[in-house]
């Protein structure tokens, strides 16, 4: 499936275009190793040796196992736009599995770091924003204070969560971490996240539900204010959203 990824694309891609590439039918490796520079290089998935951790075999060869799909891609992706933020997790990672190993179920951290790493989001916005978004209070987050979100920016992180929005739904929903307002650039950003992110922090999951297509200017659907009313979506703070 030849096709391109970046091109035209909604806003939450926004911040990946200068390292768009066309997506090509195989060797999204080499595609990935062509664009914009990287603190790992891309190799194909079997280089992985069999029963060796993934997260393991990024920290000591410095290179990321890549298949040819999407998820991949735009975790190359995220690894060029994000370098010190994706090394730093990838650290975290290799920390926690030098104490427990490799474990048939994650530890809180392994599942926080996991989690991050697929589905975070970074919202930099006035705290009466994040005051509604914390309590769950959808029309006051995106009805009674819409105007606001002028000021606000949400930059998608997570590689799962970007190609889940290549066929956007309504329900499609990040895990948002609070970022420093006065990161002015992507660079900026990462290396806030990558100073301000810790196995600690991690481990008490600082997130919050967010269906990022209810962000004004995301998806023409949401200029009709009764998009905020399917509570399946919008559900209330006593009820657990999923994405």
């Amino acid at each position: 499936m030849t096709r391109h990824v970046i091109d035209g694309a909604a806003p939450w891609l926004a911040p990946y275009a200068a390292n768009a590439l066309v997506m090509p039918d195989s060797g999204v490796a080499k595609a990935l190793n062509s664009a914009a520079p990287s603190p790992v290089r891309f190799v194909s998935q079997s280089a992985l040796p069999d029963g060796q951790a993934y997260e393991q075999f990024i920290f000591e060869t410095q290179t990321v196992p890549t298949r040819d799909n999407l998820h991949d891609f735009f975790n190359g992706l995220s690894w060029q736009t994000f370098p010190q933020t994706k090394k730093k997790l990838n650290q975290l990672q290799a920390a926690q599995l030098a104490i427990d190993g490799v474990q048939q179920v994650r530890g809180p951290v392994r599942d926080a770091l996991t989690l991050f790493d697929e589905n975070a989001a970074f919202l930099m916005a006035p705290q009466p924003l994040w005051d509604a978004l914390i309590a769950r209070n959808w029309q006051r987050l995106f009805v009674e204070l819409r105007s606001m979100w002028a000021g606000a920016q949400l930059v998608l992180f997570g590689h799962a969560l970007l190609e889940k929005l290549v066929a956007p739904r309504k329900a499609i929903t990040a895990h948002v971490y609070l970022a420093q307002p006065a990161a002015d650039s992507m660079a900026a950003l990462d290396a806030w996240i990558a100073g301000d992110i810790s196995a600690d922090k991690l481990a008490g999951k600082p997130f919050v539900p967010l269906p990022v297509l209810g962000v004004p200017g995301w998806w023409p659907e949401n200029e009709k204010l009764s998009f905020y009313e399917d509570i399946l979506v919008f559900r209330p703070k006593t009820q657990k959203i999923s994405s």
